[in-house]
């Protein structure tokens, strides 16, 4: 890499981006043990119910499944690319998998947590309400896929090539969105097309966002829920 790459860079430089990528490793150790071991004690004292087993289960697989995919997205980064005079990188693939995996973990550990400290409220079914949750749940989907198309992004250095918003840079198309071929493969290795995606679905999540904002309004809800929608407005818009 160091042939490649940032020939100038100085030992000072390589231990910062070291002690970064190593207490990454680290964190991410204990936040295993941090699952694993209460898990085992919770288990052994006979706390947890069948249920809540099978999704303890669950979550501590996919911590070690987040760590096995974190091995394999840094090793895409260390092999040899015989055909591509590109500078080294992780595959792009495996760093979207190694962040949505991540964040599928971060949803269910939350949403179990959540489950088991706050009673679910008993409301009427109705149909506002239903629209309700199956607009919610659609917006879950666009903000989540939003996110992935994010690590597409920093996986091809995306973002270097157009820093100007919301043109990119004098057009609002520009001419190479479709300049590989076959055409799939821009949306996920043309650099110019992945900025692109990202900022239509990055634009498309705020104005769901607010859409379901708008909606909730509408409708009878619980203080609780109340609160999580304006909270999920207020931290879209800092987005």
């Amino acid at each position: 890499s160091f042939n490649s790459l940032n020939h100038d860079m100085t030992l000072p430089e390589f231990k910062f981006i070291w002690y970064m990528e190593y207490s990454h490793r680290m964190w991410g150790r204990v936040v295993g043990l941090a699952y694993i071991l209460p898990a085992a004690y919770f288990w052994r004292r006979g706390w947890l119910s069948r249920p809540l087993k099978g999704r303890v289960l669950a979550l501590c697989g996919l911590v070690c499944f987040q760590g096995l995919l974190g091995w394999y997205m840094v090793k895409s980064g260390l092999e040899e690319k015989p055909d591509s005079y590109d500078i080294p990188r992780v595959s792009q693939y495996r760093l979207a998998a190694h962040l949505g995996s991540a964040l599928v973990l971060y949803s269910a550990s939350l949403w179990t947590g959540l489950s088991l400290l706050l009673p679910q409220h008993k409301l009427p079914e109705t149909k506002q309400l239903l629209r309700l949750r199956k607009y919610a749940h659609g917006t879950t989907a666009l903000i989540f896929l939003t996110a992935l198309s994010g690590a597409f992004v920093a996986g091809l250095d995306a973002g270097l090539v157009y820093n100007s918003f919301p043109k990119m840079g004098e057009r609002w198309i520009p001419d190479d969105l479709l300049a590989f071929s076959p055409v799939l493969r821009n949306i996920f290795e043309n650099p110019t097309t992945v900025q692109f995606d990202h900022r239509i679905l990055g634009i498309a999540s705020i104005t769901a966002v607010t859409a379901l904002y708008l909606f909730s309004r509408k409708i009878p809800l619980p203080r609780r829920t109340r609160m999580a929608v304006t909270s999920l407005l207020a931290v879209a818009c800092m987005q």
